[in-house]
């Protein structure tokens, strides 16, 4: 929804700092709730990988057990190749079990320190301790054998246990305080998810409600607007038509005792022209469009503006219209406005400048249309050019609310006794049917009208 002023839906200050809370609350809640649930899968990952060490390690222990009795079955029944043979085969079973746990390993986050060594000294020392063990076997002494199997094997059996009581020690630790941590994160989960939830609601209502304020304000700017637009139409059409009129009874009462012919031709053209005022101030209430633009191009309907304004007085001053480029096609409402603003500039340099030349150029120009109206009048008072116009009087003001209506711009250059410019300017894009705009070189007095 857009307001006559051309902002968007606009809900102050105030309400967009609470707006804008609401909503980092909503995103502070979910990002603590995210890392609570980052948190919480961290510690069970963390359990997890010290349970499946505790297996892993559980498993080699048991390994090096069995290896370690049958080494001792061989040695008791003094079959040397059969132990040789079955040794080499039990070696091999227990590297490969080495092997896959250590594989298993490097996929798990968290890895107690020692468990690398003990694989290391594990995968180092059986083969050097099988191959002497081997040999003394091949001696026939046994006796030897069964000591080296006690002696040279058990530490390694020891490192496996020392490893499986800190892995047990591990998870003895971590486990009441992974159990105190998802308390936590479910009391946090808890408190947050209802936060967010009762913020989503406050949002939710909040813009209901701002949507339907500045809908009531909107309709209180459109009524404001359409009376400003009314009096900017009855004061382009009816008041202005009204000075016309006054113009040509003056003029009337002028020549009525010496030239009473050309009073009552004057007259006649006084009377048409209070018909068209009626008919102008009816259409502009009804927010109507009707104009001679409608039926004339710019330059031609400017220029029959003017035609009307110098008949009006006794000694016109020399009156022209210039048009450079390749005319434009405008769209309607635009034609319009460029017309009203173009028309109270001309009233006011006739009425008001007493210039000997009034002229009017229309450039079509590629990137913009561009309108000058410029005489060698008194000019304007900088006072009156900062304040828009005089106390009371509308037709600058006006001019200016027209301007900005059709996304133009209006600049006006006087100083007293040096005459007055006024130049709209609006850009293609808005202004033309087509953007798409063919150029000439400007020469001066093409295409141009003269009054006088």
């Amino acid at each position: 929804m857009k307001s006559p002023d051309g902002n968007y839906l606009a809900i102050g200050p105030r309400l967009t700092l609470t707006f804008a809370l609401l909503i980092a609350l909503i995103l502070v809640g979910n990002g603590i709730l995210v890392w609570q649930l980052h948190r919480a899968r961290l510690q069970t990952d963390r359990l997890t990988s010290v349970s499946q060490q505790l297996i892993a390690v559980l498993r080699l222990r048991d390994g090096l057990r069995s290896f370690h009795q049958r080494l001792d079955e061989l040695a008791q029944s003094k079959d040397a190749p059969r132990l040789e043979i079955e040794a080499e085969q039990l070696r091999r079973a227990l590297v490969e079990h080495t092997q896959r746990t250590r594989r298993a390993l490097t996929s798990m986050p968290f890895v107690n320190p020692a468990f690398a060594p003990t694989l290391d000294a594990i995968e180092k020392t059986l083969p050097r301790e099988l191959e002497r063990i081997t040999a003394l076997a091949t001696l026939a002494d046994w006796k030897a054998v069964r000591f080296r199997i006690d002696i040279e094997l058990k530490p390694v059996e020891t490192l496996t246990s020392t490893l499986v009581e800190s892995i047990d020690q591990d998870l003895t630790e971590e486990l009441p305080q992974a159990i105190a941590n998802m308390r936590n994160v479910q009391l946090r989960i808890l408190l947050i998810v209802p936060t967010t939830a009762l913020a989503t609601v406050f949002i939710a209502a909040f813009f209901g409600w701002a949507i339907a304020r500045r809908i009531l304000e909107l309709r209180l700017e459109e009524r404001v607007y359409e009376r400003t637009r009314i009096a900017r139409e009855l004061h382009d059409t009816l008041l202005q038509s009204f000075q016309g009129l006054l113009l040509h009874l003056q003029a009337v009462s002028n020549v009525f005792s010496t030239r009473p012919q050309e009073a009552k031709q004057r007259l006649d053209n006084a009377i048409d022209q209070a018909a068209q005022a009626i008919t102008e101030g009816r259409d502009a209430v009804q927010g109507l469009r009707a104009s001679p633009i409608e039926t004339k191009d710019l330059a031609e309907a400017l220029s029959a503006v003017g035609e009307e304004l110098a008949a009006n007085k006794q000694n016109p001053p020399v009156f022209g219209v210039e048009v450079d480029g390749v005319p434009q096609k405008l769209h309607p409402m635009m034609r319009y406005e460029v017309f009203r603003i173009a028309s109270e500039a001309l009233r006011n340099a006739f009425q008001h400048a007493h210039a000997l030349r009034i002229e009017v150029e229309i450039c079509y120009d590629e990137h913009q249309l561009r309108l000058r109206i410029r005489d060698d009048g008194r000019g304007i008072d900088s006072q009156i050019l900062a304040d828009k116009g005089r106390k009371g009087h509308w037709g600058l003001h006006g001019m200016h609310e027209r301007a900005k209506l059709v996304g133009g711009s209006l600049e006006v250059l006087s100083k007293l006794d040096s005459g007055t410019e006024i130049q709209l300017t609006i850009p293609a894009s808005a202004a033309y049917v087509s953007s798409r705009v063919r150029t000439r070189p400007m020469v001066s007095g093409r295409n141009s009208a003269e009054v006088t």
